[in-house]
Formats: C-alpha cells, sequence, structure tokens
C-alpha cells in the first residue's frame, strides 16, 4: 500500500474527456481547481492543466485557477488571452518557517508573490486566498500582497483536531482559539480595507 502524499495518480486523458464534454456544456465558470493543485510539480511533465487550459479557452469559458505554484507563469501566454479569468494564489502564512512546519513541500511565501506580481503586472484579475489562516502577522502579509490583488478569500484551520499537537508542541494553541482567531481576521480585514474580503 502506497503511503498517502507519496504518490500521484495523473489522469492523463483529462484534455480528451473535457473536450468531449464541452460540446453540449452550459457556460459556466469553471474552476481549477479547488481539491487538487492542478500545477503540481509533475505537471512539468505532463502538462495536463495546460492542455486543459487549450481546450477551455477554445470555448472561451470563464475561468478561475487557485494554486500555490508559480507555475501557473508558464502559462501566461494562454491566460492572457482569455475574455473572463482569474488567479488566485493561496498564502496562508507570512512567514516561510511556519510554511516549512505545515507545508513542507510547498513553494515558498515569496515565490507565490513573485508569482501575483508577475500576474497583476501581466493585467490579470489576481486574489489571494489565505487558507487554512496559519500563524502570521496580520499587517505583515498585507502590506506585502495587497498591491497585485483584487480580492481576498480567507479561511479558518477547519480540521483543528488533525493539527492540535503541531499547535501544541511549538506553543502555539491560540491559534486554535475562536476569538483569538477572530480577531487576526478582524486585523486582515483592515489590511485589505480596500480590497473585496471574502470570511469563509
Amino acid at each position: 500500500m502506497e503511503t498517502w502524499g507519496s504518490f500521484v495518480d495523473v489522469k492523463i486523458n483529462a484534455p480528451e474527456v473535457l473536450q468531449r464534454q464541452m460540446k453540449n456544456a452550459p457556460r459556466g465558470n469553471v474552476m481549477i481547481s479547488s481539491v487538487t493543485d492542478p500545477y503540481q510539480p509533475i505537471e512539468k511533465q505532463f502538462k495536463i492543466t495546460r492542455r486543459c487550459l487549450e481546450v477551455l479557452l477554445a470555448y472561451q469559458f470563464p475561468v478561475s485557477i487557485l494554486t500555490k505554484s508559480s507555475l501557473v507563469l508558464r502559462d501566461l501566454d494562454l491566460v492572457k488571452k482569455f475574455k473572463e479569468i482569474e488567479v488566485g494564489i493561496t498564502i496562508t502564512t507570512d512567514d516561510d518557517k511556519i510554511r516549512q512546519i505545515f507545508e513542507p513541500n510547498a513553494p515558498s511565501i515569496e515565490t507565490r508573490i513573485h508569482a501575483l506580481k508577475e500576474l497583476s503586472e501581466n493585467g490579470i484579475k489576481t486574489y489571494a486566498f489565505i487558507g487554512p489562516l496559519l500563524p502570521l502577522n496580520p499587517e505583515t502579509l498585507a502590506e506585502k500582497i495587497r498591491p497585485f490583488i483584487q480580492s481576498v478569500l480567507i479561511d479558518r484551520m477547519n480540521y483543528a483536531s488533525k493539527t492540535r499537537k503541531i499547535y501544541e508542541f511549538r506553543k502555539m494553541k491560540q491559534w486554535l482559539e475562536y476569538d483569538f482567531v477572530d480577531e487576526i481576521i478582524e486585523r486582515l480585514e483592515i489590511g485589505f480595507a480596500e480590497k473585496e474580503v471574502s470570511i469563509c
């Protein structure tokens, strides 16, 4: 049995299946993707996301991309051709040491902010997804990403029971307290006062 997180099953026929579905699909926004990051490292090899974007572009379906990876910049040539598209970058903290604890194999915070900057400077509608909200300095994070986004989506740590030991070991268990996190969210809202802010 393979250990969870140690393997990826690639749906290599996804672009062909999408092409068949598009012929009769009612027009609607397509999200790429809310569960699995569409720009995992293996995407460099298989280019499944890029090929799906090519199919969607041919039909000019509205698209929303959400990723933690700067690999999305590889497909900027396609992204710029869509009439309706937005790209979100998941940024859970402003502190790369915290990122290394909770997201050890994910791109650095600096890399993600750079991706937002590049997208924004190329005229792409961008947003940040702060979720799950990890220990951070809300003012610092807001200052770093505010110039490069139009909106922000904030979500709490939804499965605190699965991460409680990490928080307790690192002496950060206040980040599991509802009132404490509420205060952090309020400070984020102030930091993004001129942006559209949504709280999950």
